[in-house]
């Protein structure tokens, strides 16, 4: 579940470079013309500065105005020649949430665009001063998120059509952090948002409570037979270390599997992988911790880490362990992605996360993924199961890009509105696709989410027909209603869009599974193929979609990246426009206040 952070504006960004702080991000993907590199201009400094210019030029269109500056907080080259930049906007100042965009170039740096988070200007009325002090909005806002307020600092709210000068602050209690956002006139709550994102709803894990379920983890048939197979060596000799070495994972949920760790010193090793960015797995010891220093580092004198059981505490970490380096594998080989927010910087993990904690995360807090070993009652094991790890780390991708955003939530921390479900969509499509990259034989690549809890229906949540999922009731097709809908049941729109895009209408097996797909009035829709649908979805959430993009503006987004990628004429373009029509998401019924 995306629980967001509606975080203070950055700044700067980690990669350097000397121009300007950013590094361009390339796409791999198909180009649409012939290459005509030795004509791009590729310094990011240059394309930072002609994308700000050309937002204040045709301020009429991005709405940028007086008192606003820009931060550019992504370059992106695309192969064809196109440039993009995503911006994040502060007015006098003041850091404005909702106020990102993304100005688009074309090859010769001329504005061609631009995808905005918001159609009005965003800035409050000349008048409008501050009633509350900073100690004021901190206290209200320690109330409201009932732990202990940090510092309380002026922001712009220019979310869902507002303007409002307000305070935003950090709070911290137990259990992490929130953001709380405080009308800086009235002293009311705007928003009062946990900074993690939960796997399963707080509603989901009511409604399983209550019913008694217990979870029943199928962990493969083979697995006694894997976990007495070593699929490598268990180390390297090597006459200098650190260094990279061959390790053995015997994992919860796929058996044996290979593990690139780090001999650190002759017999001796760390659950570190130095050949991606030294990705780690830690042991947070039971410990709420949003901290991954503070976790315990996982060592052994064999480079064999667990016993396929959740005796041994290094079994649910070699899963992790495996999960998050399968993951990253999937981003880098799929769109030349380096690392979870494209820095070439590690991927962090926390197994066995606080005490009877039935839910895994993903914490921009510390940018790493938490695991809860379950609650004895529900889940009896920990969550660290590979579309679920593949899931979550695609929530820190979009944080990184997009950054989408529920609509609201609710007072049981719940949330609602189509941005929302949007990223818990996204979340499933790549999740799913981790599953097909790693072709794991205990882990069936399939279009299902969580199929390996143990639910009683098989899965969590599935891409072909979402509304078979009965756990969270989710919906195969866009109505006006589900702007209201929580995101997990409203993530079926986009979901199902995208699995038709990818396989078509009707019934087909794929890997032994079966499926059958729906459309809204009985359309037939034929696929274009996993691999393009991925890359079109991919280059809509990098290029053209913002943090308030709805399921319309996704199917404009998506439009966009097929015709960058395939052109406008081509069969993929129309069968973009083919599957969100059949999820009944189309030009001439998009709500009046977005068109």
């Amino acid at each position: 579940m995306r629980k967001p952070h509606i975080r203070s504006i950055a700044l700067a960004v980690a990669v350097a470079t000397a121009a300007t702080g950013l590094a361009g991000t390339a796409f791999a993907g198909p180009a649409t013309g012939k290459a005509r590199a030795a004509a791009f201009v590729t310094n990011t400094g240059a394309v930072v500065a002609a994308a700000r210019t050309a937002a204040f030029a045709h301020a009429s269109a991005t709405g940028v105005s007086t008192g606003d500056e820009l931060h550019a907080k992504d370059v992106m080259l695309d192969p064809e020649g196109a440039r993009h930049v995503r911006f994040e906007r502060t007015h006098d100042g003041m850091p404005v949430l909702g106020g990102d965009l993304v100005v688009h170039l074309d090859h010769r740096l001329a504005y061609t665009g631009v995808t905005r988070a918001t159609d009005r200007t965003v800035k409050p009325a000349a008048a409008t001063k501050a009633k509350l002090t900073a100690d004021q909005a901190a206290t209200e806002a320690a109330r409201a998120a009932k732990g202990e307020a940090g510092t309380a600092r002026l922001v712009v709210d220019a979310r869902d059509g507002a303007s409002a000068l307000a305070y935003q602050v950090t709070v911290t209690d137990q259990d992490g952090t929130s953001t709380v956002v405080v009308d800086a006139v009235t002293g009311k709550v705007r928003s009062n948002t946990p900074d993690s994102d939960q796997f399963l709803s707080p509603k989901l894990v009511k409604s399983l409570l209550k019913s008694g379920v217990t979870a029943t983890p199928s962990t493969g048939a083979a697995r006694a037979a894997a976990l007495a197979r070593a699929d490598a060596p268990t180390g390297a000799k090597t006459a200098y270390y650190p260094s990279a070495a061959s390790g053995t994972g015997k994992t919860l949920y796929v058996g044996s599997v290979g593990l690139t760790t780090t001999q650190t010193s002759r017999g001796h090793y760390q659950l570190a992988d130095p050949s991606r960015y030294g990705t780690e797995v830690r042991d947070a010891k039971g410990r709420t911790t949003e901290s991954f220093g503070a976790g315990t580092k996982f060592t052994a004198t064999t480079n064999v880490w667990g016993d396929g059981t959740t005796a041994n505490r290094a079994s649910a970490a070699a899963d992790a362990q495996y999960g998050i380096a399968k993951t990253l594998d999937f981003y880098q080989k799929t769109f030349g992605r380096k690392g979870i927010a494209g820095d070439s910087k590690a991927a962090h993990g926390l197994v066995h996360w606080g005490s009877k904690v039935a839910n895994a995360f993903w914490d921009p807090t510390c940018t790493c993924m938490l695991y809860g070993d379950g609650d004895g009652r529900t889940f009896k094991k920990p969550l660290v199961v590979l579309d679920v790890t593949g899931h979550e780390l695609t929530h820190g991708v979009v944080d990184a890009t997009a950054r989408l955003e529920p609509t609201y939530v609710d007072s049981d921390g719940n949330q609602y509105g189509e941005p929302g479900a949007l990223n818990e969509s996204l979340a499933d499509i790549f999740g799913s696709g981790v599953e097909f990259s790693a072709a794991n034989k205990q882990d069936t690549p399939d279009y299902l989410i969580g199929e390996k809890l143990g639910l009683s229906q098989k899965f969590l949540r599935r891409l072909d027909h979402p509304s078979l999922d009965k756990l969270e009731g989710t919906i195969d097709y866009w109505t006006p209603a589900t702007h209201y809908t929580e995101v997990h049941a409203g993530s079926g729109v986009s979901s199902h869009a995208y699995y038709l895009l990818a396989e078509g209408s009707g019934k087909k097996t794929i890997n032994g599974v079966a499926y059958d797909s729906p459309t809204y009035h009985g359309s037939t829709v034929k696929g274009i193929g996993r691999t393009k649908a991925t890359a079109v979805f991919y280059r809509a959430l990098t290029r053209y979609m913002v943090s308030t993009t709805d399921f319309h503006g996704a199917r404009v987004a998506t439009l966009k990246a097929a015709q960058d990628l395939y052109g406008a004429d081509s069969t993929e373009y129309k069968t973009v426009d083919q599957a969100w029509a059949a999820v009944d998401v189309t030009a001439a019924n998009t709500p009046a206040a977005r068109r």
